[in-house]
């Protein structure tokens, strides 16, 4: 997928104040069974055709709205993804900007779950 200039401007730089788990580190802290609230930030329609085992979903469009209801102790390890691991980057950086303190993007998102052959759900 070919993205615009400005798109990957902003991506690189939320991608510099976040933090990012590998997709094996994520699939590590899941068999190990650690606590931590795992989270599609896709849209609706991507989430419907099947997500990672264990995923809560809220879209990227509204996580700043609903974050809090969600998740409300900001000291919780949230990991999020999208797709690749560009809008769960700057998601990771607004809520980093709202205060969380254990925020994560997975980096190769849902594309590098599948292709790495890990548990999905629909």
């Amino acid at each position: 997928m070919g993205h615009s200039e400005g798109f990957l401007k902003l991506v690189n730089e939320a991608k510099s104040n976040i933090k990012e788990y590998t997709i094996d580190e994520v699939s590590q802290k899941l068999q190990n069974n650690e606590t931590f609230v795992f989270i599609d930030v896709r849209e609706e329609s991507e989430w419907q055709k099947g997500r990672a085992k264990n995923a809560i979903h809220i879209g990227k469009g509204v996580i700043e709205r609903d974050i809090e209801s969600n998740v409300p102790d900001k000291s919780t390890e949230v990991v999020l993804y999208c797709g690749g691991g560009f809008r769960s980057a700057l998601a990771a950086d607004a809520l980093n900007k709202m205060g969380y303190q254990n925020v994560f993007s997975m980096d190769g998102g849902m594309r590098g779950w599948l292709a790495a052959g890990l548990p999905t759900e629909e």
